[in-house]
């Protein structure tokens, strides 16, 4: 509707300029649904001549159709203004949700005396994208200006009149601001006639833009038109932290998504006791810790307790009743009876979530590969005998080794001719015994002969 084209060809509005493609929606904010098209008017109907037209920003005004032009939504226009010339402006709504769209705003048909002049034409669409083009330079001049006369005053944007002859400069301010000077110097640099309008921070952003802690665009500029006053009162109707970084928007206001839940909050905590601080028991007194508005509990702890005891709404005021007329009860928390305990449901579905390894799609194999590529292949033992049948053959059956065989008791003969040769120190016993020197030793040049004896594996 508000991103359509007008008579004189493809006319795209003073927001995004996508031509009504915009996907986030924020260029048709003022857009209004006409739910009146596809009825039928009595024959003896007469339009209502009163035309409502959008601006730049979130300006809408009314304005009297005198010359009875068939317009649609979308059509830009020239129209009347307080100070002479003309504005151009989109048709926003037409026919009777206009009359309804007047008692909601509180404005009395007979207040509307600005007139509609015609359909824009072509020139006129021209003149007004010239001047739409020189916002820009125009701001980012004034704003030097300003800082130049040391003004404490932030100016956030600038909207020119149609036939370029007014702009009007919206700024921001702590308090007042003597620009007097500034007008002086912006009139003799622009050479239009100059007005100045203080907006609120909240109008500021709605005008400007941008994104939201939620990660969406910001409500004020896309959708939402009136602003209500935002307390910190709501913070703590809804139990959130009074951390100023965290409920303050992009304006430096609190949020106004603020008051959007507030009254279902306020419709749960009726049921909710009040100034319940602390409850008197027998074993002591539990200080109130946590309250779950919308599951109606309440948690309460002892002192130099870490464990908090969840309560019943019921059980609280329960409890706070005894407290009242001096009884103090034995346990705090009842516990459910087991007829009255609903057993946990059975799931046909297994959670299958975290029992997949990360690791599982790596080839270990290659890693094997690479690991044991310097390694020497081990002899064969009796660990590597192949199984029998009927045996897994994926897992060889570990056989038992044979024990050692004893030393023979009987005495070696020696002979006569041959020489002992003493082995690691020790002098060969003549009875043929080896001392305990002599079989480490043997053992050793054992093992060493067979590791020179194993097959290399080829280079």
């Amino acid at each position: 509707m508000g991103c359509g084209s007008c008579s004189t060809g493809g006319c795209a509005p003073a927001g995004c300029k996508s031509n009504g493609s915009c996907l986030t929606n924020g260029c048709s904010k003022l857009d209004v649904y006409d739910w009146l098209s596809h009825m039928d008017m009595p024959s003896n109907y007469k339009p209502f001549n009163i035309i409502e037209i959008k601006f730049k920003g979130s300006r809408k005004e009314f304005f009297l159709n005198t010359e009875n032009l068939y317009l649609e939504a979308g059509e830009l226009v020239a129209v009347e203004t307080t100070t002479g010339g003309y504005d151009i402006g989109h048709v926003s709504l037409t026919g009777e949700l206009v009359r309804m769209q007047l008692k909601k705003r509180h404005v009395r048909t007979e207040d509307v005396v600005k007139k509609i002049y015609r359909k824009a034409s072509p020139a006129d669409v021209d003149k007004w994208k010239i001047s739409k083009d020189l916002e820009f330079e125009t701001m980012h001049k004034s704003r030097v200006l300003a800082k130049e006369l040391g003004l404490a005053m932030k100016l956030s944007d600038v909207d020119y009149q149609g036939d370029r002859t007014k702009a009007t400069f919206y700024y921001t301010a702590e308090g007042r601001v003597d620009f007097r000077e500034l007008i002086k110097k912006m009139a003799e640099t622009f050479r239009i006639r100059i007005e100045m309008r203080q907006i609120g921070m909240r109008q500021e952003a709605s005008r400007l833009g941008g994104i939201g802690s939620c990660g969406r665009e910001l409500c004020c500029s896309t959708w939402l038109t009136d602003f209500k006053t935002v307390s910190t009162s709501a913070a703590r109707y809804q139990n959130l932290s009074l951390n100023t970084l965290k409920l303050a928007g992009q304006c430096g206001k609190l949020k106004c998504c603020l008051n959007y839940e507030l009254d279902t909050y306020m419709d749960a905590l009726k049921d909710i006791p009040d100034n319940v601080e602390r409850l008197e028991t027998l074993t002591g007194t539990v200080r109130h810790q946590k309250t779950d508005i919308f599951k109606k509990l309440m948690w309460f702890s002892y002192p130099n307790d870490e464990n908090w005891i969840a309560l019943d709404i019921a059980r609280v005021k329960e409890v706070q009743k005894l407290n009242r007329e001096g009884i103090k009860p034995e346990y705090l928390k009842i516990e459910v009876e087991s007829s009255k305990v609903i057993p946990d449901k059975i799931l046909d579905y297994e959670n299958v979530v975290g029992q997949d390894s990360l690791t599982r799609l790596d080839n270990k194999n290659n890693r094997n590969k690479k690991n044991n590529r310097n390694k020497k292949p081990r002899p064969k033992s009796l660990n590597s005998i192949e199984p029998v049948s009927g045996e897994n053959p994926q897992r060889p059956q570990q056989v038992q080794q044979s024990q050692p065989r004893p030393i023979n008791p009987q005495p070696r003969p020696v002979n006569p001719q041959q020489t002992p040769r003493p082995e690691g120190g020790a002098i060969a016993q003549p009875d043929g015994e080896r001392t305990p020197a002599q079989n480490r030793n043997n053992k050793r040049r054992k093992n060493y002969r067979n590791n020179n004896n194993r097959e290399r594996p080829a280079e």
